[in-house]
């Protein structure tokens, strides 16, 4: 049977899955350290949930089905299904469902695969992993959480070699604010939502393909050169305010939103400078989202769009009763992972977490190149077996090609073990019980490349 590539579900060699587990490990330490518990939910989410809460025509929900079931009549008491496309949804069913049994403020991370069914291209899949950090709370959601997130966020990509990350940061309250202070969404607030959604497109068709989706959208152009002109503004600096006072429009939902943005770019100062810019162009498109919204971008790869985003929401998760207000941010891990790698920027130092290969002199004396390797992986390193008994020579390539450091020779008799460093060439005496290789060398390690000029 032929094998047929399908595209939108990536798969990676084994130096791939290296880097993609070392980005696992720090994003799940960091977020540990921050005192976020781990949740995993299903895979499925009733589809009536996934389109009520953010889905939107864009978004293609897979279905699911049983193939036995695939003619037949679905029993009328059993929902529609669908894999959710991303975490948040299935995380505020879960703070419904559980609320009895969760200690309030909520922290949780979620590392997850998610699916969504749009076109396949560079960076963008069907299949794919996110890492998502949210709060919540019972029925009020303290401020300071808001301005947590980008820190946490800061953290991670600190300790991941992808060089500079800058978190963009905005506030749904100013927009939605200053709209309704120039006339829009007065008498109808799905306006605004339309407005935010236009405007969130400014990095992807540019400011004169906006103006003009604003104007068929029935804001004046004045209007739509005044939501423009709020959009351009962008400091890594508190000097937002007075450039979106300069502007002229007052409103107090504009001035909360302009509060709230300092309280976060105050913190990022503090606590990571250089990590945070305000950027009022940044709006995020569900429409959930009613305080701090954020985006990322790699700098010197700004076309590449954001790999990180997520905000504040108020009333996701209600019973009708209890709404839990909360904020969140995702890494879209599987996307940043694919650019960084398919531009060769990042590389595992070996394609295996073996440390040593143990040769085998002869297949009877397999035994005793085991004990050997139970021995070193008893004290923590790892190490794997030569795969058959060749000569001394070609298991030395064997490890050369995979990347392995060191290749042990098992002694024998009065013959002393030894180790040699198949990089220097350098051969030494050493006891199983004992040798340690340099901690570089314990595990691989994963490095930003440099591209040749």
């Amino acid at each position: 049977m032929k094998v047929t590539r399908l595209s939108g579900f990536p798969e990676y060699l084994p130096s791939e899955r290296i880097v993609e587990q070392h980005f696992l490990d720090v994003i799940r330490e960091t977020f540990e350290l921050h005192g976020f518990t781990s949740l995993e939910t299903r895979a499925v989410e009733p589809v009536e949930r996934l389109l009520g809460k953010g889905g939107d025509a864009d978004k293609e929900i897979y279905g699911v089905t049983r193939l036995a079931d695939s003619g037949a009549e679905r029993s009328s008491r059993e929902p529609e299904l669908g894999l959710h496309f991303d975490l948040t949804v299935p995380f505020a069913r879960f703070v419904l469902e559980n609320a009895g049994k969760l200690a309030f403020p909520y922290r949780r991370y979620q590392i997850q695969k998610v699916w969504r069914g749009e076109r396949p291209q560079e960076g963008r899949y069907r299949e794919f992993t996110q890492a998502d950090i949210d709060v919540v709370d019972v029925g009020e959601l303290a401020p300071h959480f808001e301005a947590e997130m980008p820190l946490v966020i800061a953290e991670v990509f600190a300790r991941l070699p992808i060089g500079r990350m800058t978190i963009q940061v905005n506030n749904r309250k100013i927009p939605e604010g200053f709209y309704q202070g120039i006339g829009i969404g007065i008498d109808d607030v799905t306006e605004i939502q339309d407005t935010l959604r236009i405007v969130d497109k400014l990095d992807k068709i540019g400011a004169d393909k906006v103006r003009t989706l604003l104007v068929e959208a029935g804001r004046t152009p004045e209007q739509a050169d005044q939501c423009l002109a709020l959009a351009e503004i962008r400091t890594e600096d508190l000097s937002f305010v007075d450039r979106v006072r300069a502007l002229g429009v007052q409103h107090p939902t504009l001035d909360e939103g302009l509060d709230a943005l300092a309280a976060v770019i105050r913190s990022g100062l503090e606590h990571a400078p250089g990590a945070m810019v305000a950027d009022l162009k940044i709006a995020r498109g569900l429409d959930y989202y009613t305080g701090t919204v954020y985006e990322t971008q790699l700098e010197g790869h700004e076309s590449w769009g954001s790999f990180c985003s997520g905000g504040r929401y108020d009333a996701l998760a209600s019973d009708g009763r209890t709404t839990y207000p909360g904020v969140g941010i995702s890494i879209g891990v599987s996307r940043l992972l694919g650019l960084l790698l398919s531009k060769g920027l990042v590389a595992a130092s070996r394609a295996t977490p073996a440390a040593v290969l143990v040769a085998v002199v002869e297949e009877d004396s397999r035994a005793e190149s085991a004990a050997v390797a139970r021995a070193l992986r008893a004290r923590g390193i790892p190490c794997e077996v030569a795969p058959s008994a060749a000569k001394f020579g070609k298991q030395i390539r064997y490890a050369d090609r995979r990347g392995i450091p060191f290749v042990w020779f098992p002694g024998a008799g009065d013959v002393e073990h030894q180790v040699k460093d198949i990089r220097s060439g350098d051969q030494v005496d050493a006891d199983p019980q004992s040798w340690q290789p340099p901690a570089q060398d314990l595990r691989p390690s994963v490095e930003a490349v440099v591209p040749s000029p």
